[in-house]
């Protein structure tokens, strides 16, 4: 049953969507018992409702003043007077909307007229303003700040949405983060259903994330990728062969010079895909590539032959068998390698012409080729790489069209990137059955090179994956991206600065947030800097949880990107205790001054550090 709500003033002026509320009285109670129901006063904030015949007309008061009706401002007595006949009360409103027919939306059909009368928002009123139904499909998140309301999230709005959570240190973001999805894995209807056709994979910098518990997930359903770069092995996660084995991924990751390096890395890479070696095969290209160098003469660089030895002593085992591939003497006047044994019998490779069996027995070539196909054949993923592009740098370069000198310092930043990789990737044909429906990839003890390229090559494979898998179809099934800490991988500054890494890796972000929605892929940004976070990203995010910011840059950024956050609510950003965030974006109608309920046992490893107690333990040691 609807009741009257308690009448406070009246309309006195109106100016755009600010309109001046003359008060019935001076009463500065910050709440009122009203027919059982305690309300919000009107205060900085708070709701208030304006009546405009059966149109209720909902408005939020930006600030409030005092007239006094016998002096000025500028009497010196103004101060110390204080009484009705003296001093009267204005508060302005800022319009939010309508509640009409019961249900609350944001219109400017209609708008404050001077004569409507002001009341207290009722709790009815409140529960149509936050669209308040715990039987729809929704997640409960926390209460108002102000009017300790509960608060629901609807699904299909907030998930089916690019969402970003941010906030300096301490002000509660990895908890709402954590919170959010927890309680969709504790909905009510959605838990097995969300087993069968979604995907979460969360990008974890600090090991926030990793506990048996996290996110409300079984253990069966859940897989934490530990992944390690030190001395101690950690989890390798599967990526496809074609992401790995990319020569812009390659050639941004080996730091490769646009001149010479990126060239060389395409043809070679191009080679790998194109034959799809084995053993056999790949044995024959590179001791082929010998042949080719020894019946060359002049054409060929003078320590061609040198270089490839030294490659290929480190694949095969049985070092003796290139004792007699070191004696070769090469003679420039007729351009010949010839062979002296020790019966001093003489073995002759002449230019252009193709080498004898005997000679071919001599030097061991079908031995070196046996034991390199061996070792291939062996080998893991990388390791093959690594021999392929090892041996195609004397490819290259033997007759000259690239000179070494400029392949030689990539190939020490391969080594470099080769060792670590082959501690994190594990490189398959397909990942069907390699995740689960909550894969939690922890970088804490990985190394920089790793914390850079592992978030973007796993979700360029997943985002492409989703892409496949529902283009020009319906979207039956879904991924979802979350990435804590989102400012490591996502900074815009280096942009333009010749850092090729962070342009290709901002490209592939910016087409994710851009494109992902229509695929059913989601992402989930969380941050202290949002200001360092790309502003073409950020201003794809639909729906946000803004926790407490002071920089002066990141409320900027905000302010820039966020429409539908009003002037009042923005400026109470800085004065948010921890926990408490403003919720805003499309699939709320009015932001929302929220305190997100914390955990006491499921939460992420965030908790700040208390000093005392660690001392406190150590007292009698």
């Amino acid at each position: 049953m609807t009741t009257s709500s308690k009448k406070l003033g009246v309309i006195i002026g109106v100016d755009g969507n600010l309109s001046q509320v003359g008060m019935y009285s001076m009463s500065n109670d910050s709440e009122f018992l009203w027919q059982g129901e305690i309300l919000t006063g009107p205060r900085m904030g708070a709701f208030l409702t304006i009546i405009q015949n059966d149109v209720k007309i909902i408005a939020t008061v930006a600030s409030e003043k005092i007239i006094d009706q016998q002096n000025s401002v500028k009497s010196v007595e103004f101060d110390n007077r204080y009484h009705k006949n003296s001093i009267n009360r204005v508060i302005i409103l800022k319009t939010k909307g309508v509640i009409e027919g019961g249900k609350f939306k944001v219109t400017s059909r209609f708008v404050p007229m001077i004569g409507n009368e002001v009341t207290l928002t009722t709790k009815e009123e409140l529960n149509s303003i936050f669209d308040l139904d715990s039987e729809k499909d929704s997640i409960y998140i926390g209460k108002t700040i102000l009017e300790d309301q509960p608060v629901y999230l609807p699904i299909d709005k907030f998930f089916a949405s690019h969402i970003g959570i941010f906030g300096n240190t301490g002000s509660g973001k990895s908890n709402t983060l954590h919170k959010l999805f927890l309680q969709l894995f504790r909905s009510k209807y959605y838990p097995r259903p969300i087993n069968q056709v979604s995907s979460f994979f969360v990008i974890d910098f600090n090991g926030e994330y990793t506990s048996d518990y996290s996110f409300g997930v079984k253990k069966e359903d859940k897989k934490v990728f530990d992944v390690k770069t030190g001395k101690n092995q950690g989890d390798k996660l599967p990526v496809k062969r074609e992401y790995l084995f990319d020569a812009d991924i390659l050639s941004i990751l080996f730091d490769a010079r646009p001149a010479t390096q990126v060239p060389f890395l395409r043809k070679a890479i191009n080679l790998w895909n194109e034959n799809n070696f084995e053993g056999y095969k790949i044995s024959k290209f590179v001791v082929g590539t010998l042949k080719k160098i020894l019946t060359s003469g002049d054409d060929a660089s003078a320590d061609a032959k040198d270089n490839w030895i030294n490659v290929a002593k480190k694949y095969v085992t049985n070092k003796s068998l290139f004792k007699n591939l070191n004696n070769l003497v090469y003679y420039t006047n007729n351009q010949t390698y010839v062979y002296r044994n020790e019966q001093d019998e003489k073995y002759y490779i002449n230019n252009k012409s193709s080498i004898d069996q005997i000679v071919i027995n001599v030097l061991k070539l079908e031995q070196i080729e046996a034991e390199i196909a061996d070792y291939f054949n062996k080998a893991g993923e990388i390791e093959k790489l690594k021999l392929h592009l090892e041996f195609q740098k004397i490819h290259q370069s033997a007759w000259k069209s690239t000179n070494i000198e400029h392949l030689n310092p990539l190939f020490n930043r391969i080594d470099s990137a080769f060792t670590s990789l082959s501690k994190v990737i594990e490189v398959v044909d397909s990942i069907d059955k390699c995740y689960k429906t909550m894969n939690i990839i922890c970088l804490v003890r990985a190394n920089q090179e790793i914390k850079r390229l592992i978030p973007m090559l796993v979700s360029k494979m997943i985002y492409d994956e989703q892409k496949n898998l529902v283009a020009s179809q319906s979207v039956e099934c879904t991924k979802h991206l979350i990435i804590d800490e989102a400012h490591n991988i996502l900074n815009s500054d280096y942009r333009n600065n010749g850092d090729d890494w962070q342009d290709y890796r901002l490209s592939v972000f910016e087409e994710i947030v851009k494109e992902g929605r229509k695929f059913g892929f989601y992402l989930t940004l969380s941050s202290q800097r949002p200001a360092d976070i790309s502003p073409t990203i950020l201003s794809q995010i639909h729906n946000y949880f803004i926790h407490r910011l002071v920089n002066d840059k990141d409320l900027r950024m905000l302010e820039n990107t966020m429409p539908t956050l009003d002037r009042g609510s923005f400026q109470m950003i800085p004065s948010l205790g921890q926990g408490e965030t403003i919720i805003t974006g499309n699939a709320i109608q009015v932001p929302n001054f929220v305190k997100i309920e914390k955990e006491e046992t499921n939460r992420p490893k965030s908790d700040d550090v208390i000093l005392t107690e660690i001392w406190k333990n150590n007292l009698y040691f």
